[in-house]
């Protein structure tokens, strides 16, 4: 009986010992000891990856002073054109017709290459942002890979597109600690804008 006893117990103690990364990865939680989870399928949300990254906030305080620099310059604008209207118009009873219709016609077309140039410019910052979202996924590429690989996985869905999942497969907040370690603010991915 000691004997059957010592047996089992040494089975347990052994058992307890050998107990796979694996699987005490997923008693502690799911991560491994490098701090990925072991999942077959993981998710991420690249809006957050983006947003939270120390790129996509370099990005978005660039971007923010492009719009503040465009509004004011449309303010500008706006205030010059109002006077430039008020003027054409208490001029419209002191020029002859044909004089006035062409001073009009110039201010009209004015006004749309102004709005056009205005539109242009608002594109592009928003172009500059789709930008740097698709050069950040692409250089982020092996980082994922990484993380992939160290958690067993065969898959990184968009968390947006997965109806339901567990949080521990969301590798998210690794992937952003990685790539801040990685690329920083990102001027190799996107230099800074001049």
């Amino acid at each position: 009986m000691k004997r059957v006893r010592s047996i089992v117990t040494g089975a347990f103690l052994g058992a307890l010992l050998c107990v796979s990364p694996v699987a005490r990865a997923q008693q502690d939680g799911g991560l491994s000891n490098l701090g990925v989870v072991q999942s077959r399928i993981l998710t991420i949300a690249p809006d957050t990856l983006y947003s939270e990254s120390d790129f996509g906030k370099r990005i978005a305080r660039e971007i923010e002073e492009e719009s503040a620099e465009i509004a004011t310059n449309n303010r500008r604008i706006e205030a010059e054109l109002t006077s430039e209207e008020r003027e054409l118009t208490e001029l419209r009873d002191s020029l002859p017709t044909e004089e006035f219709r062409a001073r009009a016609e110039a201010f009209d077309d004015k006004v749309q290459r102004l709005r056009r140039e205005q539109d242009e410019k608002a594109r592009a910052v928003t172009q500059r942002s789709d930008e740097a979202r698709r050069a950040l996924l692409s250089a982020a590429q092996p980082v994922l890979l990484q993380l992939m690989a160290e958690a067993g996985a065969v898959a990184v869905l968009d968390r947006r597109a997965v109806l339901l999942s567990a949080d521990a497969v969301d590798i998210t907040d690794q992937a952003i600690r990685r790539i801040n370690a990685e690329f920083g603010t990102g001027t190799d991915i996107l230099p800074v804008r001049p």
